[in-house]
C-alpha cells in the first residue's frame, strides 16, 4: 500500500530527449567525424609521401654502399661503380645501375630489383642539377645519373647523359594532392630529405 502524501510517477512525468535535441547531437557527431576523416586522409597522403622519399634516399644510399664497397656485378667485375639513373620523362621509375664500363647509365647494366616503380599517383615531380634554394624555384633537368666509385664516398652527377661533374642533384617528388618533398644528393656524397621551402 503506497501512502497518499507519495504518488507513483506515470510515463508522463519522466523526461526524455526530445527529436531536436537528438538531431543536433547527430549533427555535431557528424560533422566532427568528417573533419576528422578528411584530415586523415590528408595525413595519410603526406606520411606516404615521407615514406617514399625515404625509400629513393635509401636506395641512393643503397648505390653509394654497392659503389664504396666491393659489390660484385656479373660473374667476377669487382670493380664497377655503382649509381642511381632518374628521368623526367618517366615518372614512375627510377633505376639503381652498374656503371661496369665507366660510361655511366646503361639500361643493360640495372641491378635487381630494378627499375623500381612509384605506385599510387605518387611521381618523380622533377629533377634538378643544382639542387637550388628550394623545391618550388630549382632548375629542372630531363635527366639525372648519380654515380659512386670507390674508395671514395663521393657522388658523380651527371645530367641529360653529359659527361660534366655537378655540384649537387635534387629529386622532387609529389603526391596526387600536391604535396612535395625532395631528396636531395650532394658531391661530397651527403643525402638528405628535404622538406618543402628547405
Amino acid at each position: 500500500m503506497v501512502p497518499k502524501h507519495v504518488q507513483p510517477r506515470s510515463a508522463s512525468h519522466l523526461r526524455a530527449f526530445t527529436l531536436i535535441e537528438l538531431l543536433v547531437v547527430t549533427g555535431i557527431i557528424v560533422i566532427v567525424t568528417s573533419v576528422i576523416l578528411a584530415n586523415n586522409s590528408r595525413f595519410g597522403g603526406i606520411v606516404q609521401l615521407e615514406n617514399l622519399t625515404y625509400d629513393v634516399a635509401l636506395t641512393v644510399r643503397q648505390a653509394q654502399v654497392y659503389g664504396i664497397s666491393v659489390q660484385r656485378y656479373g660473374a667476377s667485375n669487382f670493380s664497377s661503380g655503382y649509381g642511381m639513373h632518374f628521368d623526367s620523362n618517366d615518372p614512375q621509375h627510377y633505376e639503381l645501375f652498374a656503371d661496369a664500363d665507366e660510361d655511366g647509365y646503361d639500361v643493360s647494366e640495372n641491378v635487381p630489383p630494378s627499375p623500381y616503380t612509384i605506385r599510387s599517383g605518387y611521381r618523380i615531380h622533377k629533377l634538378c642539377v643544382p639542387q637550388g634554394n628550394d623545391a618550388v624555384s630549382c632548375d629542372p633537368v630531363s635527366q639525372v645519373d648519380i654515380i659512386f666509385h670507390r674508395p671514395e664516398p663521393d657522388a658523380t652527377i651527371h645530367i641529360n647523359g653529359d659527361s660534366a661533374i655537378n655540384d649537387s642533384a635534387r629529386i622532387v617528388l609529389i603526391s596526387p594532392r600536391g604535396d612535395i618533398m625532395s631528396v636531395v644528393v650532394e658531391n661530397s656524397g651527403q643525402i638528405s630529405v628535404r622538406r618543402p621551402g628547405q
